[in-house]
């Protein structure tokens, strides 16, 4: 592996010192680099703007889709390999303007492995979707209000943006530090070291190359099954077989509908959805998602529900939609006005809004998991961060061996991230002010979300950089912009995106800094293609959005659309339905005095004392190591992502993860740590190229395969409620 990245070694007694504090890191990334590779060159331009191009195009066309589609950068890290190759061979190494501050050539050599990871950087930011595109999509889809193109495009773009500004903050926390390792980095470090891999066949194996491919094919091959011919595979619920009239059973066993008890999915989309990759979880982290998971899905929502809490037997057990209290569904548009405020006297004749028992419950959760991640990040974290504060303003000679070699590149300047910060909160303001009417969001409103921000990412950034995890905080956004700005539906949206979400991409850009970090990119290098790839994505992704809009007939409407139809847009959905109740009806009449659902807010408390009692037996009982390893953010946050995941999604990545992390982790290291990530890589972009693969030659003409096989799960009673005089179309009346 050493020579992918040319020799910088030192003495014995150097590489004692050479050993990273984390041994997946160890076990993974190359402690050596070599500074004569060229970076930017021609091709890195041309593979790098493409990646970016066609990756936001795909990922914004599936995000609408019933079951959406994130091809991710892996699927481009692949593909322009031989590109890569064929174009290092076949272009012109004429150099134009030599010995010259302009000199140029088509053609720099062998293609490397750094051009090849800024290329990657590229491909990352298209990979995914802009989450401001939920504004667009709930305002102008589901409220049906007009939206116009401009400040649709710079909310998306200054969103963005000013997620790169605060990633510069807080570099020196979250990149240098060896314990801030961001596991799913190591992913794409093993790939890359595999695909310009150029050491022998092991006796009796594959190379990393070999087994990637044979991956990708085996991938590729086996989701012609889920994702056309079979599609039942995503979600397994065979309890529903059993009882196909039993509305108890369907509750129990439906993956989709239901509490997923058995349910699995033999399908890699179903399994990485909505966690990201099983195989790039630490095993502690697992166990707590899988804890915390259990705990919500198989205690505290059945108890609730068949106790009755709020009536929750009027309402499906498991569903993020707004009820009315005879059970049916919420028509929401009746209660906004012209104004595009609440309609109070329309609300006080409608009724409340309710929630689903689970729906609910996630709420509750959201609130304990805010409180739980200042408190653990308070005890468990503050001495390191403490110490990481004194060595941002005086070096340290105990520094990470690849903060050492990256000290051999120059640093970016601070002032380049203040400038992006001023200049982004300044139009920001703007376009609030210009927009006014539209977006509904005041000037204070801005410096607010951003004085909240300053709070957050270093206590969020800790988590997701040591576990993979990131506790959903987008709660508190709503929470206070409701409570101080109610009735103004699209306020809270933008006040949630600024506030939270801006958070969210600065992650996203740090993750980027580490990835680079690890394979010594020059800083500068990085700065330059995150930025240039960021502006260019925003303008594809709201093109995109903006034309499929124009294009499909009430997309996102789920009242107009068949049962059936692949333009649900179940993340947009889940968006809209949060707008409602924080920003349309505001936390009081939900949470508040004016709200049933006041209780949850002492699961703020619970947040408080659950990793406080974690800490207290750590320092009562030091001997036992596996006690710090509960890591009560992750726990109480873990079923954040439902919905819209599905029971069935975190089944299916908990068995997958567990066999990974703790059974071929422990007993075959050796293997784990030559193949664990290659096989990532692989199994997403096989599955990524034929879900287009089939979307383009059979889906996009309407060639279906109609059998038993592709029909749903075979639960349709999982949603029906069993109060008694409850009358649900297709649901049996008790």
């Amino acid at each position: 592996m050493a020579s992918t990245f040319g020799g910088v070694s030192g003495s014995d007694t150097e590489k004692e010192d050479q050993e990273c504090p984390v041994k997946q890191v160890e076990l993974t990334v190359p402690k050596t680099d070599d500074p004569t590779m060229h970076i930017l060159t021609f091709r890195m331009w041309v593979l790098g703007i493409v990646s970016c191009v066609l990756l936001s195009f795909v990922n914004q066309f599936f995000w609408y889709r019933t079951q959406p589609l994130s091809v991710t950068s892996v699927s481009a890290q692949i593909a322009v390999v031989p590109i890569g190759h064929f174009m290092a061979r076949t272009l012109p190494t004429r150099v134009f303007f030599k010995d010259t501050r302009f000199e140029f050539s088509l053609n720099r050599g062998p293609f490397n492995i750094k051009e090849h990871v800024l290329i990657t950087i590229f491909a990352n930011s298209g990979a995914g979707t802009v989450y401001a595109t939920h504004i667009l999509s709930a305002v102008k889809l589901i409220y049906k209000r007009k939206l116009d193109f401009l400040p649709a495009l710079l909310v998306m773009l200054t969103t963005q943006v000013l997620g790169f500004g605060w990633a510069g903050l807080f570099r020196k926390f979250l990149v240098e530090p060896g314990e801030m390792w961001w596991p799913s980095n190591l992913v794409q470090v093993s790939l890359f070291s595999a695909l310009h891999e150029k050491g022998k066949r092991p006796k009796g194996g594959t190379t990393r190359t070999q087994f990637f491919l044979l991956v990708l094919i085996s991938g590729l091959a086996y989701y012609v099954f889920p994702g056309y011919l079979f599609s039942m595979l995503t979600s397994f619920s065979w309890m529903c077989w059993v009882a196909p009239k039993s509305v108890l059973v369907q509750q129990l066993g439906s993956g989709l509908r239901g509490l997923g008890i058995a349910a699995f999915g033999i399908d890699w989309s179903t399994i990485s959805a909505y966690l990201g990759s099983p195989l790039a979880s630490p095993w502690f982290a697992t166990a707590n998602v899988a804890v915390g998971f259990v705990f919500v899905m198989y205690v505290m929502t059945p108890i609730a529900y068949w106790l009755n809490a709020y009536d929750a037997k009027t309402y499906p057990i498991f569903s993020s939609k707004l009820f009315m209290g005879n059970g049916s569904v919420y028509d929401i548009l009746t209660i906004v006005n012209s104004d595009f405020h609440l309609d109070r006297q329309a609300y006080a004749t409608n009724g409340s809004v309710h929630l689903s028992t689970f729906f609910a419950m996630t709420y509750g959760l959201g609130f304990a998991a805010l409180s739980a991640t200042v408190v653990h990040v308070l005890l468990f974290h503050g001495r390191e961060i403490w110490i990481q504060s004194k060595r941002a303003f005086a070096d340290s000679k105990k520094i990470d061996i690849h903060t050492r070699l990256m000290r051999r590149y120059k640093s970016v300047p601070m002032w380049w991230f203040h400038i992006i910060l001023v200049v982004n909160i300044a139009v920001i303001i703007f376009i609030c002010e210009h927009y006014k009417e539209s977006l509904q969001l005041p000037w204070w409103g801005v410096l607010l979300a951003c004085a909240i921000y300053v709070l957050s990412p270093l206590k969020i950034g800790v988590i997701k950089a040591t576990t993979n995890q990131q506790p959903g905080l987008n709660i508190i956004t709503e929470y206070i912009i409701g409570y101080m700005y109610p009735e103004r539906p699209v306020a809270n949206m933008c006040f949630k995106v600024y506030g939270y979400i801006s958070m969210t991409q600065a992650l996203t850009f740090l993750q980027d800094f580490k990835l680079g970090h690890y394979m010594k990119i020059p800083p500068r290098t990085m700065f330059m293609a995150q930025v240039v790839g960021t502006v260019l994505s925003v303008f594809v992704y709201t093109i995109t959005a903006w034309w499929l809009m124009r294009t499909i007939p009430n997309l996102c409407d789920t009242s107009i659309l068949p049962p059936d139809s692949p333009w649900t847009c179940p993340m947009d959905n889940v968006f809209f339905d949060a707008s409602v109740i924080w920003g349309l009806l505001g936390p009081r009449r939900i949470f508040g005095d004016l709200g049933e659902y006041s209780k949850m807010n002492w699961f703020f408390l619970g947040g408080v004392i659950a990793p406080l009692l974690v800490w207290l037996a750590h320092k009562a009982f030091p001997g036992q190591k596996w006690i710090t390893l509960i890591h009560m953010p992750v726990l109480l946050g873990a079923t954040s992502m439902m919905p819209p995941a599905t029971a069935v999604n975190f089944t299916s990545w908990i068995l997958v993860a567990f066999l990974s992390g703790f059974v071929v982790y422990r007993y075959r290291q050796e293997w784990w740590k030559r193949y664990n990530y290659v096989m990532s890589g692989g199994l997403d972009a096989g599955t990524a190229f034929m879900t287009i693969l089939l979307f383009l030659a059979l889906n996009n003409n309407n060639v279906m395969l109609n059998w038993w096989g592709n029909n749903p799960e075979g639960c349709p009673l999982a949603s029906c409620p069993i109060a008694k005089g409850v009358v649900i179309d297709g649901c049996p009346v008790y």
